[in-house]
């Protein structure tokens, strides 16, 4: 079947739109993304409609839905589980579009490593010069950082120059923890921390109220105790922090890295049975892949 570019463009949207939304999409919907008149969305839909691509779904509610011979004629062949291989430009992730398929174009080039990136989705936002990342990847956990410096619209793949490749560890975080974990009492004083600190060269540990955990104090919390002229006999229930950041030891551990950037922390506690375990810092993620 012989498809025109815009109807290219217009089922593309509208199998975007549907799969973000899950339900029936309206030809205004479609016209608004793809920046094109409503009448001629709605012309075109019906053309579409008459050739098995999409159905109408009447009343206020209604719209169009992609039919299963549309994902096949776009080659989609999407399936139920499939993993969503998230794109995002300037740091910010793309909602309503993914990676479907990365080529690598001059792999062997000494200075270039090109690739051209198929997405599900419109790429009528992409610009040259657009900074992507890609990933990670489902089997290889690949993440992918590049330059946008060329795009086909009609086989909707984009053309990057690549400029960093990290494959991320795939085992969980109980492989990268500090545990045995050295804990505080909550009567232990703030003294006492401070010792417990520079004994084991740490700048942290959770406080225990025998086996349930109470908070979390690092040495954050006592230089701002000392800036503030209070004194270190004052128990560490009165400083730590009770709102802990925890993670389940099964996760891995680039799952976890976006806690440390929006809760601005510089470690968390890893969980087994709802009990620490262990402690995760900032330095353990760099010693396992730097560049991030």
């Amino acid at each position: 079947m012989d498809l025109s570019l815009i109807q290219k463009d217009i089922l593309i949207t509208l199998i975007t739109l549907y799969h973000q939304h899950s339900h029936p999409i309206k030809g205004e919907e479609i016209a608004e993304v793809i920046k094109r008149n409503p009448g001629t969305v709605r012309n075109q839909m019906q053309a579409l409609k008459a050739i098995g691509l999409v159905d109408g779904i009447p009343g206020p509610k209604g719209g169009y839905n992609p039919t299963e011979q549309a994902y096949r004629e776009l080659h989609l062949n999407i399936t139920e589980g499939e993993y969503d291989v998230p794109i995002a430009r300037d740091g910010e992730t793309l909602l309503g579009i993914k990676v479907a398929e990365i080529a690598f174009t001059t792999l062997c080039h000494p200075d270039i490593c090109q690739a051209s990136v198929r997405v599900i989705g419109s790429i009528k936002s992409f610009g040259i010069g657009d900074q992507i990342t890609i990933g990670p990847t489902p089997v290889n956990k690949l993440l992918i950082r590049g330059e946008v410096y060329g795009k086909d619209e009609i086989s909707q793949t984009l053309l990057i120059s690549t400029y960093e490749m990290i494959s991320l560890p795939k085992k969980p975080i109980r492989f990268y923890m500090s545990s045995p974990l050295i804990s505080l009492k909550q009567n232990d004083s703030l003294m006492d921390a401070l010792s417990l600190f520079n004994t084991h060269h740490i700048h942290g540990a959770p406080v225990m109220d025998g086996e349930r955990l109470a908070g979390i104090l690092t040495m954050s919390d006592i230089a701002r105790v000392l800036e503030e002229g209070r004194s270190l006999d004052e128990k560490v229930s009165s400083t730590m922090t009770a709102d802990v950041v925890k993670a389940p030891s099964s996760i891995q551990l680039f799952e976890v890295i976006t806690r440390f950037k929006e809760r601005e922390i510089g470690r968390l506690l890893v969980m087994e049975d709802d009990k620490p375990v262990g402690i995760l810092t900032q330095s353990d993620i760099i010693r396992v892949f730097p560049s991030l």
